[in-house]
């Protein structure tokens, strides 16, 4: 049997270099997405498996970022640790600071530095830190981003001034710290020390908090969607 030659009519190859382009259309798009760090995903239309898979993800490419600049800021701010001390508390009447190293960049303001820090009571008990071990650390987590109205009000009277690269201690007296609303280092108003060091926004930390958030927001509403129609179909109906 002889082999037939195979033609596409004229209306064929506009079909298939319709699909072509759109196929690379499509790739183009991707690319943008990834290279560029473009989020548009709707996550609000992924399902509560896909959603999980893809917090998992990205907090994975979170923490790999954090190790990283762990590896370029843990060495000068462990020298630092040594710091924490404990201090008389019935004295802390006003906020007070002192530079434990000056840095040589531009002054701190919210939005355009991250920080490193260790928050203590005065009988030197650590409640916070960007330590991953308070006694033995080995890394540091990411360095929290500062914004307006973020934190406590003697956090931002103690760093006016500081420049990024810097290293400072920062006392806080009970009303500018916690006051009466929140319970710490064993009871309310109790003033607080912090050893703060001031570094430069990251824009891939900021790119993944943000990404995590947006995830993060829409797992709380398949989960809650997802307890209420399991709560609704295990109900049973009184007669």
């Amino acid at each position: 049997m002889e082999e037939k030659e195979l033609k596409t009519s004229p209306k064929q190859r506009l079909i298939i270099g319709l699909i072509a382009l759109l196929m690379l259309g499509s790739t183009i798009a991707v690319y943008v997405m990834i290279v560029m760090g473009n989020d548009t995903v709707n996550y609000s239309k992924m399902t509560l498996s896909q959603l999980e898979s893809a917090y998992e993800e990205t907090y994975a490419e979170y923490n790999t970022r954090a190790e990283e600049l762990s590896k370029d800021y843990f060495d000068t701010f462990k020298e630092y640790r040594s710091e924490v001390k404990a201090f008389n508390a019935e004295s802390v009447t006003e906020v007070s600071s002192r530079d434990l190293k000056e840095g040589d960049g531009e002054v701190v303001a919210n939005g355009n530095y991250s920080a490193y820090y260790i928050g203590y009571c005065a009988d030197e008990t650590v409640f916070d830190s960007s330590f991953d071990n308070a006694d033995e650390p080995t890394t540091l987590k990411a360095p929290l981003a500062i914004e307006a109205d973020s934190l406590i009000e003697g956090w931002y009277t103690g760093v006016e001034g500081m420049k990024l690269g810097g290293v400072r201690k920062i006392t806080i007296p009970g009303e500018l710290a916690y006051g009466s609303t929140y319970e710490i280092c064993g009871g309310y108003n109790s003033p607080l020390k912090f050893i703060v060091y001031a570094v430069p926004n990251d824009d891939k930390i900021t790119e993944l908090t943000e990404k995590l958030n947006k995830i993060y927001s829409a797992l709380s509403s398949a989960y809650a969607a997802s307890y209420s129609s399991s709560d609704y179909s295990d109900a049973t109906v009184e007669e």
